[in-house]
């Protein structure tokens, strides 16, 4: 199970709203329990958050009835909010021993937005409406939306919509890129606090497709059961938020720039929560006005998150190419059907990325250790492949004459066939390197940290300098490894071997 005697984990999806709700969850639980919380925000999306307390990963996340409803039952939508309540608590302790809790007071429902005047333009002010001038416009929309049977699916199916052109984007990105005229129409949350900046319509749902999305502490029974004091201390959220609360504490994030910890905060203590002493003193607010002052200003956060990246990244290649290179080895030495056997390790390759961390979550559940299997899958192709192609095509004729003069067969791997194959071999395990390094930035979608962490929360808030604060060390990273693998490779080039200048 996620919990220990003393210890609450706390996830969140990979929006903002989510991470803000779950930050209140955990500082709440901080200061009104002597239960320690650790924090896994940022996961992948509903299904990955919701198999991860499924399988113990964590203890608790807030999620949307609708979403509940829909997404994980697989029901179709119903529009009161009472009954839908009802039935995701029924279905879900009866199924998985999950509780929802009594919601938070508001519905972040769902919508479709224009821009003002594009919308006046066309007349349209309904989905009805917009589904007669779709052919003629583009669309960008959440990953997510895109395929849940609550977005666009759906809509395909009620409204008949079918746009000229749709692409999947971040939700901040959607923002800047309707207001450019980039993409004509975007999904949007209700709560969204950026419906107050940016001057768009947001669509009358006039055949009421979506369903409430109320949203609520969603946790393990088995936690509850260990810690029932979580129950009555989160039941101090309920019916706390409205609406217009939510908006306004969104928009402090996604375009004041104010930090989470530091608006859960503000939230809590404006509802006489917590105490009136500030947050811990890692919260900042203000940013530095240069690229250059923001590295500085977060040297000690992206030192920790660059260490962290390089142990993910290190243990995942150190893992791969223990296993990888005796496997190549006994390929070589026994050929028949290595061929095939490398090219089934050749095809995780073509399995995505995040879609393998996913995929290790049932088995070992989010963190560090799923992504450092996954990272150990991803190594294996190229040291494989380039370690068996090197040992075969050694020099043939030098091997037969090592043969003729009564070498074993042992002698000529170590003396012979392994030195000249050496600089294909490091060439293949340099590529994993960068691959692996590379990665490594994904690990944040499943709470495993990293450099990823940064650019994904640059993503969400549309800031260059976060995404680079992230990007640019990973590229750094990516650059030394390889660096210091050519000295590695270098050192055990045989003689005779160096590569002209």
């Amino acid at each position: 199970m996620a919990s220990t005697n003393s210890t609450v984990i706390v996830g969140s999806k990979n929006f903002l709203e989510n991470r803000l709700l779950a930050e209140m969850f955990a500082q709440l639980i901080e200061s009104q329990t002597t239960l320690t919380v650790k924090r896994r925000f940022g996961l992948a999306g509903t299904q990955i958050c919701f198999q991860a307390l499924t399988t113990g990963a964590i203890d608790l996340y807030p999620e949307y009835t609708g979403t509940g409803l829909v997404t994980i039952l697989g029901e179709s939508a119903k529009q009161d909010p009472r009954a839908v309540l009802n039935q995701v608590r029924y279905e879900f302790r009866e199924r998985w021993n999950l509780w929802w809790l009594s919601p938070l007071g508001f519905d972040n429902s769902y919508a479709l937005a224009l821009r003002r005047d594009h919308a006046q333009s066309l007349k349209i002010r309904t989905i009805s409406d917009l589904a007669e001038a779709a052919p003629t416009l583009k669309a960008g929309f959440g990953y997510e939306f895109i395929e849940r049977a609550d977005g666009l699916p759906g809509l395909k199916h009620i409204y008949g919509l079918k746009f000229r052109d749709v692409v999947g984007m971040q939700q901040s990105l959607k923002y800047q890129a309707t207001e450019r005229g980039d993409i004509d129409v975007l999904d949007v949350y209700t709560t969204d606090g950026r419906l107050a900046v940016y001057d768009f319509v947001v669509l009358e749902d006039d055949q009421s497709f979506f369903p409430p999305y109320d949203a609520a502490a969603l946790v393990r029974g088995e936690t509850l059961e260990q810690h029932p004091e979580l129950s009555k201390v989160l039941g101090l959220l309920t019916q706390a938020l409205s609406p217009e609360r939510m908006r306004e504490l969104n928009l402090r994030i996604q375009e004041k720039g104010d930090a989470i910890p530091q608006v859960a905060h503000d939230a809590l203590r404006n509802l006489h929560l917590v105490k009136e002493p500030q947050a811990p003193s890692s919260i900042t607010i203000k940013k530095p006005t240069s690229f250059l002052s923001y590295m500085w200003e977060r040297r000690g956060p992206l030192l920790v998150r660059t260490g962290e990246h390089l142990g993910l990244a290190g243990i995942g290649l150190s893992l791969g190419i223990i296993v990888a290179l005796p496997l190549a080895f006994m390929l070589e030495r026994w050929r028949t059907g290595a061929e095939t056997m490398i090219r089934l390790i050749g095809m995780s390759q073509t399995i995505p990325s995040i879609a393998l961390l996913a995929f290790m979550i049932p088995v070992f559940g989010v963190g560090v250790l799923p992504a450092i299997m996954a990272l150990w899958i991803y190594s294996l192709y190229p040291i494989v492949r380039n370690t068996f192609s090197g040992l075969r095509d050694a020099a043939p004729t030098v091997v037969e004459t090592g043969r003729a003069l009564g070498m074993t067969e042992w002698q000529i791997l170590r003396s012979v066939r392994l030195p000249l194959a050496a600089p294909t071999i490091m060439a293949g395990i340099r590529t994993a390197a960068i691959w692996t390094v590379g990665t490594a930035t994904l690990a944040a979608f499943i709470g495993a940290g990293g450099l990823g962490v940064p650019i994904v929360s640059g993503l969400q808030l549309a800031d260059v300098d976060v995404i680079l604060s992230g990007a640019l060390p990973a590229t750094l990273l990516a650059l030394i490894v390889d660096g210091f693998l050519g000295w590695v490779e270098r050192l055990i080039q045989p003689k005779g071997m160096e590569p002209s200048q």
